[in-house]
């Protein structure tokens, strides 16, 4: 399990932890804090209509392939976000899912517009995507979320990551010295704004 820990003086208090099965099981109630945080977020606070059950929010990218960036401080779960390779495939019934930025741009998210990006998104082993940020300290779990995925893909030699959040996000990347770039325009709905932007590695 790869860790990042965040410094205050010479005791690390928080840290981001990135968690996966089958190695990360010791490790999986931090997924199951961060799932719960989710459902708290995004259905109670924003109330979007999502699905949920146990008092979790997830869905079909929610896998055995996806990682999970989960900042803590001990079991304490401050915020995280999701990781998928982008080219992992789920089939259901007809329908066959990649990630989130791929499927929206091909109509399979109702609610997500179809213009998320300007051309077809990548299937690539090497190219990543970042989704479902959610975080209780603001924008510096935020910045330590992407720095910890960043860090991580970088680590096993990923080139690019792919990103689907509030466009606050991509200021926020930029303002940490990454190269973010938009894929597309942002784009709106009931539920808020949304950008999809890629980082390279």
């Amino acid at each position: 399990m790869f860790t990042a820990s965040l410094n205050v003086g010479k005791k690390p208090l928080r840290k981001a932890s990135i968690v996966s099965l089958p190695e990360g099981a010791k490790k999986w109630n931090l997924v199951v804090a961060f799932l719960k945080l989710r459902k708290e977020v995004f259905i109670h606070e924003l109330s979007w209509p999502l699905f949920h059950a146990d008092q979790m929010e997830f869905e079909q990218y929610d896998s055995p392939a996806t990682r999970y960036i989960i900042f803590h401080d001990d079991d304490k779960v401050l915020g995280g976000a999701r990781l998928l390779r982008t080219d992992w495939q789920l089939s259901r019934g007809k329908v066959k899912y990649t990630y989130m930025i791929r499927d929206a741009y091909n109509g399979l998210l109702p609610g997500l517009s179809t213009e998320i990006c300007s051309s077809e998104p990548p299937v690539d082993s090497d190219v990543w995507e970042m989704t479902r940020f959610v975080s209780r300290d603001g924008e510096m779990v935020g910045a330590e979320i992407i720095k910890a995925g960043i860090e991580y893909l970088t680590s096993i030699k990923a080139k690019r990551c792919l990103f689907l959040s509030s466009p606050a996000f991509m200021r926020v990347g930029r303002r940490m010295g990454y190269q973010a770039t938009a894929l597309g325009p942002i784009i709106s709905n009931k539920d808020g704004r949304f950008l999809a932007f890629s980082c390279e590695l």
